[in-house]
């Protein structure tokens, strides 16, 4: 994940605590920094990418926060594409491709899928990332 990122012209990553503000203040961070790169806050995209990492933010804080007191948002973008990524200590690493529809994670791949994006998880010795790309 970190390569994919660093690829990227744009970059920011955000630590926030397991706790409910974290989904307000990664929302808040994340239309800041799109801001700054000049990406329309108008855009369709822009409102199911921020859809999309609420619902990230959300599961980690409900389901992580025990074991991941602190999530990592990074944030990425180019002309063409914005990455994001939520990352939690929690070890479990949620099959993306069996999430059912209808909420959750079943919620993020369905619009992932929708606005033509992909979807990841990455796991390592501290924990798990759920990447999404969506095309701009």
């Amino acid at each position: 994940m970190a390569m994919q990122l660093e690829a990227l012209p744009h970059r920011h990553i955000v630590t926030l605590p397991a706790e409910p503000s974290a989904v307000r203040l990664a929302r808040e961070t994340a239309e800041q920094a799109l801001a700054e790169w000049g990406i329309d806050l108008h855009r369709p995209v822009v409102d199911v990418a921020l859809l999309i990492l609420s619902e990230l933010v959300t599961n980690s804080v409900r389901h992580a926060a025990e074991l991941s007191p602190q999530i990592m948002v990074m944030y990425a973008a180019s002309g063409s594409r914005l990455v994001f990524a939520v990352h939690d200590r929690h070890p479990h690493q949620p099959p993306l491709h069996e999430a059912a529809t209808g909420g959750g994670l079943g919620t993020v791949m369905e619009l992932t899928r929708q606005f033509g994006g992909t979807a990841a998880v990455h796991g390592d010795t501290d924990g798990k990332s759920i990447s999404i790309t969506l095309p701009l």
